[in-house]
């Protein structure tokens, strides 16, 4: 999902003039970040099933142990696992080639440059953020980690499987044009 971080947000208190001679009203300017992390996901389209966890860096070592939540999280009996992802350095780093290397189903796939779409996780990264995010205001990390559980809690709860591009929207059919005739008796 990147980088994400609590900040604040001017508030709704109206700040009084101090008289006549005030010319307009000011506020502190907060520029403080109370904590940052990072959360990783996976996503799996064809059941609608997702899996997000935090952690408070983008390291190697966190994306193995990310890969391990994943390799536990879906069901042995799957032959075939492909991993969709982008072209950060972490992804291809060595620990990460090992872990491919211990577990044989796995197919890492990397994703073109500049090709996010491909990626069915990019839109339900929007959906998790509208559902996590959107309209909140968080003080430290720990709420946004307690807000990104909750959201994907209810996403798995109303799960359905993906579907990637727009839906499509049912339409009237066209009334006829210019070019019909019009249904009018004449006598």
């Amino acid at each position: 999902m990147g980088p994400q971080s609590a900040k604040s947000y001017p508030g709704r208190r109206p700040v009084k003039p101090a008289g006549p001679e005030a010319q307009r009203a000011k506020q502190e300017i907060d520029y403080g970040r109370r904590g940052k992390g990072y959360v990783f996901g996976a996503f799996q389209p064809a059941r609608g099933d997702a899996l997000t966890a935090p952690y408070l860096g983008r390291t190697t070592a966190n994306w193995v142990d990310f890969l391990g939540k994943v390799e536990a999280w879906i069901d042995p009996g799957v032959e075939r696992v492909y991993a969709v992802m982008d072209n950060l350095n972490t992804h291809s780093a060595t620990d990460v080639l090992l872990f491919a290397l211990a577990h044989p189903r796995w197919e890492l796939v990397f994703q073109p440059k500049y090709a996010a779409y491909l990626n069915l996780i990019e839109p339900w990264w929007k959906i998790l953020r509208s559902l996590a995010l959107k309209g909140r205001r968080f003080e430290i990390w720990a709420q946004i980690e307690e807000a990104v559980r909750r959201a994907t809690e209810y996403w798995n709860e109303h799960k359905h499987p993906f579907v990637w591009g727009r839906r499509r929207r049912h339409r009237t059919p066209r009334r006829p044009g210019v070019a019909a005739v019009p249904n009018i008796a004449i006598t």
